[in-house]
This record gives C-alpha cells, sequence and structure tokens, in this order.
C-alpha cells in the first residue's frame, strides 16, 4: 500500500483504521475510498450491497438548517455533505441529496442504526419526516 500510494497511505496507519484501533475522519475516509476506487460504504462494517432491483429512495438533506446545529452536533453529517458536494461539484448549499448507502456510512460513523439516525436527523430539522420512507426498505 505504502508503495503504490508513493507514501501517501502507511500501511500501520491503514491497518489501525482497519481494526478500529485509531479513528479516521470522513475526509479520509473518502480519500482512502477514493485511493481504493470505491465507494465509503465499502471501507465501513456492516454496509450490504445496494439492490440491483430498482432506483433507491433518496435522501434530501436541508444544508440551510445543518448550518444553524453545532458543530458539535452535526460536525460529522456536516462534512460527510462536503466530501459528497466536492465529489460532485455540487454547491447550491441549500439541499443535497443522499443514498441509502450515504444513510448507512453516517450512521456508522454517528454509532447508530440507520433508524435511529434518520429520527434524529428529523428531529434536528435537517431532513423531511417523509425520510422514513426511505429508510423503511432497509
Amino acid at each position: 500500500m505504502e508503495e503504490k500510494s508513493r507514501g501517501r497511505w502507511k500501511a500501520v496507519v491503514v491497518g489501525s483504521y482497519e481494526r478500529g484501533d485509531r479513528a479516521v475522519t470522513v475526509q479520509k475516509l473518502a480519500e482512502l475510498a477514493d485511493f481504493y476506487g470505491v465507494p465509503v460504504s465499502e471501507l465501513l462494517p456492516g454496509g450490504a450491497a445496494p439492490s440491483p432491483l430498482g432506483p433507491t429512495p433518496k435522501l434530501v438533506i436541508d444544508l440551510e438548517r445543518l448550518q444553524q446545529l453545532p458543530k458539535d452536533k452535526a460536525g460529522p453529517l456536516a462534512r460527510y455533505a462536503a466530501t459528497i458536494q466536492s465529489q460532485r461539484g455540487d454547491y447550491n448549499g441549500k439541499v443535497l441529496s443522499i443514498r441509502q448507502e450515504d444513510l448507512r456510512s453516517l450512521a456508522v460513523i454517528y454509532d447508530k442504526s440507520p433508524t435511529e439516525l434518520t429520527e434524529e436527523l428529523i428531529s434536528w430539522g435537517v431532513l423531511d419526516p417523509e425520510a422514513r420512507r426511505a429508510v423503511e426498505s432497509f
């Protein structure tokens, strides 16, 4: 890994991420996923592959409301959203559509189930209550 990344990624550091001995930031996780050429959700435990049977419902994050929340509460979500915006080149600043896989990744980051996190995000005013329908298929 060190050799292929030209020293960008140290094997000992990545190994400590894998074992859970060291915390990884959302930004570093996104960079690592990019290095491997896989979605972020593939690097997180418990992520199931999306069903190929049809489109998965989208969830819409209210970015304006997100900016009003305390950083200690919403910091991980804000960083994750910023990473997605950067990858997509989408900087409208009002809303951001995320996929079920994104919600699963965020749930791991927040140490909650996708359903619990959805309820919390609804209570924060970041997700519309309609988002509950999107997580029913989990």
